[in-house]
């Protein structure tokens, strides 16, 4: 199993070592990689994929792409597990493939089938972000109707959440493979 990362404030980063580390208490052995450090070469991703893509001014990062470049090239197609962390999943409605705008595009672009894709809420930390970016992600809240004011912090990742989703994930890798 492959799991990677694509995090700009840290969420997608504490997501994927959470999942990972509830698959090591089943006994899968996994680490959570960084995709800014190191993306996989083609041809090295075999077996199940599972991709934390963070959201930020309404699209996925940039290395998102670039890592899903590299699992279109992949032959055959591992199954993947794609999760996208942003604020939009707060609300049930979004956190489905059909419901996220994020997972979508991202399905479409790239023309994946992942056996699992799911969005996950982020975390706000007004404090913690430069002028220019408290702004615009205060402008998004607004239009969304989450909170705007920028003393706030809050964090909307439902570990429980997470938690389901990793014993899943434990369950697509314990599958067989035309399972």
């Amino acid at each position: 199993m492959h799991l990677y990362y694509v995090s700009h404030d840290g969420q997608a980063r504490k997501i994927a070592e959470r999942i990972a580390a509830r698959l090591g208490e089943k006994g899968i052995q996994v680490i959570a990689r960084d995709s800014s450090v190191a993306l996989p070469a083609p041809g090295e991703l075999t077996g199940l994929v599972v991709l934390v893509a963070a959201v930020r001014y309404g699209k996925h990062l940039p290395l998102t792409d670039k890592f899903l470049s590299i699992y279109d090239v992949s032959e055959p197609k591992p199954p993947l597990v794609l999760l996208s962390v942003n604020l939009t999943a707060r609300k049930p409605e979004k956190k489905s493939a059909e419901g996220s705008t994020y997972l979508k595009k991202t399905i479409a672009k790239h023309a994946l089938k992942p056996v699992l894709a799911r969005a996950i809420a982020g975390m706000l930390d007004y404090p913690r972000y430069r002028w220019f970016d408290k702004q615009m992600i205060r402008f998004i809240m607004f239009l969304t109707k989450g909170p705007t004011d920028p003393s706030l912090t809050v964090e909307f990742t439902d570990w429980n959440e997470v938690d389901a989703l990793a014993a899943r994930i434990g369950e697509l890798q314990s599958a067989p493979p035309h399972a």
